[in-house]
């Protein structure tokens, strides 16, 4: 009885929790996946207006504040990876986790990305980018890890894995990924340029 109490309990937990982020950063009923090709049309025209290239860019918004644009986009494709690095961009060039316009905070865009698709790489590995850039480095390891996991062949994860080895100082495991992300077609050589002039490469 006991067992069966605790794992009532844990359950209790679980949904409450997921309640408690549902609640604070939106339900996900009208979602779509970035990665649908069936979707691509429609994810065209939200572009075309909400996601353009100044946008991106971070320069101005097309009919609002880059915020506002850039929360329009997430709230349709909560797993869209450029909007959602230009998110964390803007959040970190502003300082402010919540930027003008927007709906909600870098975290809730984040988490609403993970908990609509928990199985997107990609998605992982801008929030580890972020993340290594607002200066939470274990955090983001822990995002980069998750991503590899879950998308081993991916050569940019492996690649950005290793730069963040190599900020680590953790030249072993820089070259393990610096390896995979080459042997995987990665063009940059940023990162083994890093390796040699540490004197870390290992060929």
């Amino acid at each position: 009885m006991k067992i069966i109490s605790s794992v009532v309990i844990l359950l209790i937990s679980i949904i409450s929790t997921n309640l408690q982020a549902a609640s604070y950063c939106g339900e996900l009923d009208n979602a779509y996946d970035y990665r649908d090709n069936t979707q691509r049309s429609f994810l065209a025209t939200v572009e075309k207006h909400h996601f353009t290239p100044n946008v991106e860019s971070l320069r101005h918004g097309n009919s609002g504040t880059l915020g506002g644009e850039l929360s329009y986009t997430l709230m349709i494709f909560p797993n869209h990876h450029r909007a959602l690095a230009a998110f964390g961009k803007l959040s970190l060039r502003d300082k402010t986790l919540k930027p003008a316009g927007s709906k909600y905070s870098v975290e809730c865009f984040f988490e609403r990305a993970i908990r609509y698709k928990p199985n997107d790489g990609i998605v992982r590995m801008v929030y580890g980018n972020y993340l290594l850039k607002a200066g939470q480095i274990d955090k983001a390891t822990e995002q980069f890890q998750i991503a590899v996991d879950l998308d081993p062949e991916n050569p940019t994860i492996n690649y950005n894995l290793g730069l963040l080895y190599m900020k680590k100082k953790d030249y072993e495991q820089a070259n393990i990924y610096a390896k995979k992300a080459y042997e995987l077609g990665f063009p940059l050589p940023g990162l083994k340029n890093q390796l040699m002039e540490a004197g870390k490469w290992n060929d």
